[in-house]
């Protein structure tokens, strides 16, 4: 008998295991084909930060969330419906999330005795009324994986590592996913091993041919795909938007990117990916240490390059006194903060906001800086776009604030009409400026305030550099009093020129009559956005915005704050912009906090609205 197909409109789904079992790229895998599929997606991967945790424990437990859907969705999701379990410790962590009525697909080949006692369990909780209110389905996964290999010539543990594969064709058949792509990929991933690559189709076919023909499953679910803005769309996480962006505004600026960093979670991958482009005139350095990473990439400005480090919160510390150097120099520098939860370490995989103060102030001197912050995964490309632009156009070192939700998360990317991203012009300066073929170094643009931008070796236009204060026009060191009073205003005046070079605010209010202001700014963009749904939906009137430039801000801002007579801040760290706006405004925001090292709920968030729209 054919078995039944259900529509349903939305599906949160997440797997969960050891951190040796593979949940990364499982959950990747089966994103890339929701993706090809055509639905609206979002992800939400969560590990742990050690290198391999002892397997099997509470600390080693990593998960991969998916929230997909037929409709425009804006956030991983509340709580899944879906939990694949590989073993007791992933049980445990992730019951918490699940509500009653969700699925749980347990591999039952792991719940033994001395698995169960590792995290704590006394009795089996598959039997002992634990999971009562949920929909449970006991498989095991690790010994038919064995025996599907048994033809096999790879051995016994090696089959074992291909459970994922095979509760990855089971969900694949679950949801109607395409198969093709996870073909592909495993071919082409294991090509120089035969035996590992027929092993891991044989898992990946028969977790789909048991979902297929198992009365345990008899249903199978459709969700259709989304009707997004015609285009090509691809799946995209935040550092390979990052990237991208970068590339691209290193060709529309015409200027060779060089990349100066140091590993660090989360933004290593920037690095990974930036040294694949060659081609594209990209030179990739990995250095010992930050303070290496930053000084090679501004040496590179210098020498007419773009210069670009990517890090994380620890190494921004790092990296604070070059990046004075580079505001005394004017030299164009990106500085990618993707913030992970601090301080000192912290939590290196968990996710926070709490960067903001240290890249507005965390130099010595009156040293401003822009800032931007991404919104999303994707629009992580258009804030490396725009730190470009203003690096380059406004002779200053900018930061974005992109962060470890954004940086590992993906969404679908519609990708943009190159020719109408912005062109950036460098203006390198080539001839003397001064009086009598002289060079004065800093005789500023008097629309930007940006100062010439000289690369070495040009004939005439010889200058010094360095982090003692210069002289208003030639460059000669300088410590009079007045030509200091002179430079600082000016460097200030410079970067508060650019909010002239900004977008007014953009703020959603539908029925024009919100006495609530909702304002977020980086990644709690989709939870506040799904959370202002909901309020809306029930019936009640708030108004959104949400800010992409964090220094200068948008010239209209106070304007907007006071339009209202409430204005809610949702951020992860204790109330950052929530400080600057009272300082800066006098607005008395509201401001909603937490520090969890994981994104907002949309759902929480609409209950702090709803109480704040109902205050007398």
């Amino acid at each position: 008998m054919a078995k039944q197909i259900e529509q349903l409109d939305r599906v949160i789904i997440r797997f969960a295991g050891d951190s040796g079992d593979g949940m990364q790229l499982t959950g990747d895998r089966f994103t890339q084909e929701t993706a090809s599929f055509g639905n609206d997606l979002s992800t939400l991967p969560n590990f742990p930060a050690e290198i391999r945790a002892p397997a099997g424990t509470l600390p080693g437990v990593s998960s991969f969330q998916l929230h997909f859907a037929d409709h425009d969705i804006m956030t991983p999701g509340d709580a899944p419906d879906v939990l694949v379990a590989m073993n007791p410790a992933a049980l445990k962590v992730n019951l918490g999330d699940l509500p009653k009525g969700a699925t749980i697909i347990v591999n039952t080949d792991e719940f033994t005795a001395r698995s169960r006692a590792k995290v704590g369990y006394v009795s089996d909780p598959l039997t002992d009324g634990t999971l009562d209110g949920f929909k449970v389905s006991a498989v095991g996964l690790t010994s038919m994986t064995v025996a599907a290999l048994a033809d096999t010539d790879i051995s016994k543990k090696d089959a074992q590592r291909a459970k994922n594969m095979f509760a990855l064709g089971l969900l694949s058949w679950m949801y109607n996913r395409p198969t093709e792509g996870t073909t592909s990929f495993l071919k082409a991933k294991f090509a120089s091993r035969p035996d590992i690559l027929a092993a891991n189709l044989t898992a990946f076919r028969a977790g789909w041919n048991f979902g297929e023909t198992t009365e345990d499953f008899a249903v199978s679910y459709e969700i259709k795909p989304a009707r997004l803005p015609s285009g090509t769309y691809r799946n995209i996480t935040g550092n390979l938007a990052t990237a991208y962006g970068l590339i691209a505004g290193s060709r529309r600026s015409g200027l060779p990117l060089f990349l100066g960093s140091y590993p660090i979670t989360p933004a290593s991958d920037i690095l990974h990916e930036l040294s694949r482009h060659k081609r594209f005139g990209v030179r990739t350095f990995q250095a010992e240490d930050e303070i290496a990473g930053v000084g090679a990439a501004l040496g590179a400005s210098f020498g007419g390059s773009l210069g670009v480090t990517t890090t994380s919160g620890p190494g921004m510390v790092l990296k604070q006194e070059t990046v004075g150097l580079a505001v005394m120099t004017e030299l164009p520098l990106i500085i990618i903060d993707v913030q992970r939860a601090g301080p000192s370490t912290g939590m290196p995989t968990k996710t926070e906001q709490t960067d903001l103060l240290m890249a507005l102030y965390g130099r010595n001197g009156e040293s401003p800086v822009p800032v931007v912050a991404p919104s999303s995964p994707a629009d992580c490309f258009d804030a490396a776009v725009e730190a470009t632009r203003l690096a380059v156009t406004y002779r200053t070192p900018v930061v974005m604030l992109s962060d470890g939700y954004l940086a590992n998360g993906s969404e679908p990317w519609r990708l943009p009409d190159v020719s109408r991203l912005p062109v950036i012009e460098p203006d390198l300066a080539t001839e003397p400026n001064g009086p009598e073929g002289t060079y004065l170094p800093y005789l500023r643009d008097e629309d930007t305030l940006a100062r010439p931008w000289a690369v070495p070796g040009t004939p005439g236009l010889e200058h010094r550099i360095g982090g003692i204060e210069k002289h208003a026009q030639s460059g000669d060191i300088s410590y009079t009093p007045g030509n200091h009073d002179l430079m600082v205003r000016t460097r200030q005046a410079k970067i508060d020129a650019i909010a002239r070079d900004i977008p007014a605010m953009e703020v959603s209010d539908p029925t024009g009559d919100a006495e609530v202001l909702v304002l977020g700014w980086g990644g709690t963009y989709g939870s506040i956005t799904a959370a202002v749904r909901r309020v809306r939906r029930a019936g009640g009137r708030v108004a959104q915005a949400h800010l992409r430039h964090l220094n200068p801000f948008p010239a209209d801002l106070g304007e907007v704050l006071r339009s209202y007579d409430r204005v809610v801040v949702p951020e992860i760290n204790l109330g950052q912009l929530a400080l600057l706006l009272r300082g800066r405004f006098l607005v008395d925001v509201i401001g909603y906090n937490k520090v969890r090292g994981l994104p907002f709920k949309a759902e929480e968030l609409a209950g702090v609205l709803q109480e704040v729209i109902d205050r007398d």
